[in-house]
């Protein structure tokens, strides 16, 4: 059984994975140049984490909006955008370029081709647009809701949890392409996948539950979640064989909506 690995090897795992998921100017450490690192979809496992980090920009701004008396709809706008500018739209990138090409390419290196075009077509402005959307107005309801604690909560689940979840397209699917993001990871090693999935599974349930949702709700909250993930890897398979670095990117929203309304869904009595 191989020796685990030095907390400084882990360290520079997790400050890799958060300088890959945002844009924020996270500085070099002393034990990423002390350590030969090892290979970038091991530090996938930290995913969650660096979404945890992501959803709490968003979190921030939801309950700065809201404490200067904003209306819901406004600070679950600027609650995204916080998001969107933090990460620099990669999974929304991502999620637009899958929408092009499954929606417009005829054969799989039609499609492929079309992915990996850096235009965006009809199919992806839409996919985009939904999708702000969706998230819009699910954060904006559950803050009219459950205020503002359990919109930021679920907004930090929901980005922590995505982000673990999205990677099962990479854990389950081969590189559909010979270069690109998708080629470079591979499969996801070992248990980077089970490491990262534990931990979204983790935040995405602990999290609204301490702001307030039923666990119930939680629950069903992560289960479309799941659902939602292993539905884009079949779609991907389906279309392309195989999986990219958008592919992830599109998962990730995917999730990151099927959660949040998730957490809004109440069952009808009787």
């Amino acid at each position: 059984m191989p020796a685990p690995p030095p907390p400084a090897a882990l360290l520079a795992e997790a400050v890799t994975c958060l300088r890959f998921y945002t844009r924020l100017p996270v500085p070099a450490l002393a034990c990423e140049a002390s350590h030969t690192p090892d290979p970038f979809a091991r530090c996938l496992r930290w995913a969650p984490l660096a979404g945890l980090v992501v959803g709490a920009f968003g979190a921030a701004a939801l309950a700065g909006a809201a404490a200067l008396g904003l209306p819901s709809a406004v600070a679950a706008t600027a609650a995204v955008s916080s998001t969107v500018l933090v990460t620099g739209g990669l999974h929304e990138d991502g999620l637009g370029d899958c929408a092009d090409g499954f929606g417009g390419g005829a054969t799989r290196c039609r499609k492929l081709e079309i992915m990996r075009d850096s235009r965006l077509g009809s199919y992806g402005v839409l996919a985009i647009g939904l999708s702000l959307a969706l998230r819009i107005g699910a954060l904006a309801a559950l803050a009219d809701r459950g205020g503002p604690v359990l919109a930021g909560a679920a907004l930090a689940a929901a980005a922590a949890a995505s982000r673990g979840l999205g990677l099962m397209p990479m854990a389950r699917l081969p590189p559909a392409r010979a270069d690109g993001l998708g080629h470079g990871a591979g499969r996801l090693p070992g248990a980077a996948f089970p490491i990262a999935c534990a931990g979204a599974l983790a935040l995405g349930f602990a999290l609204p539950i301490l702001a307030g949702a039923p666990p119930s709700r939680a629950a069903l909250a992560l289960g479309l979640a799941a659902s939602a993930a292993w539905g884009t890897t079949l779609v991907a398979e389906r279309q392309i064989g195989g999986v990219t670095g958008d592919v992830a990117g599109a998962c990730q929203q995917v999730c990151d909506i099927a959660l949040l309304v998730g957490l809004l869904i109440v069952p009808r009595a009787g």
